[in-house]
């Protein structure tokens, strides 16, 4: 799970990599013969016993920094990913971060630069980033499902995954996001739920060096349950 990608002076919540970071990062994917891809194309190699050697990398939010920081590097170690946007603040700022900085979001053009690079899938990340568990039930819908039919139309594809904005997520929220029409929603910590719909991930940040990442590959399966089929 990465979010923005980019200088990393000013950050408080600890949400950005730097570009030679984020490098490093995919190198050492590469040198252990893994390879990151979107998370459909993860979950479609699983469903065909192949993903073994795959990762699935995210990219939530959907800054500005994922086209200018992000796709390159993505490119060059021949890797995919995920990114999450958000279509109600098409060419926005991530207001939801009292702290800032205040960071610059993906348009139109940028998102549709992303989709048609090879190996890029874009998910929605809801419609403006609102913690789904305390939306009523008309923004809990217009959240993700509207947000669904939006970037549909944009991308000129169905969307197929959404990402719970904060990581949070609950019961209701799972429900909605399913009967939405999406094939799976990513967490990062779902606790009791589990399913396609409640996927597990680790945060990857500017600190973590090849010993890092190591350790987190090999205690993801402990912190987490796996993933059950349904």
């Amino acid at each position: 799970m990465y979010h923005s990608v980019g200088d990393c002076s000013d950050d408080p919540y600890r949400i950005t990599v730097s570009p030679d970071r984020l490098g490093r990062q995919l190198a050492w994917l590469r040198r252990q013969g893994l390879r990151g891809v979107s998370v459909s194309d993860l979950l479609a190699a699983r469903a065909r016993g192949e993903g073994r050697k795959l990762v699935g990398l995210t990219f939530d939010d959907g800054y500005v920094d994922f086209v200018d920081g992000a796709l390159p590097l993505l490119r060059d170690h021949e890797c995919g990913a995920t990114v999450f946007v958000l279509p109600g603040r098409l060419d926005g700022e991530n207001q939801w971060d009292p702290l800032g900085p205040r960071k610059r979001l993906l348009g139109r053009r940028g998102i549709l630069t992303a989709a048609a690079t090879q190996g890029i899938e874009i998910g929605s990340h809801g419609l403006t980033h609102v913690d789904l568990t305390k939306a009523d039930d008309e923004t809990l819908h217009a959240e993700v499902a509207g947000s669904r039919a939006l970037l549909s139309e944009l991308i000129g594809a169905p969307v197929q995954g959404f990402c719970y904005p904060y990581g949070t997520i609950d019961q209701r929220a799972l429900d909605a996001v399913r009967n939405a029409g999406y094939a799976y929603a990513c967490a990062i910590d779902p606790g009791p739920l589990n399913g396609p719909y409640a996927l597990p991930r680790v945060h990857i940040g500017e600190q973590d060096t090849a010993v890092r990442l190591f350790l987190k590959y090999r205690l993801h399966r402990v912190r987490r349950r796996p993933v059950e089929e349904v």
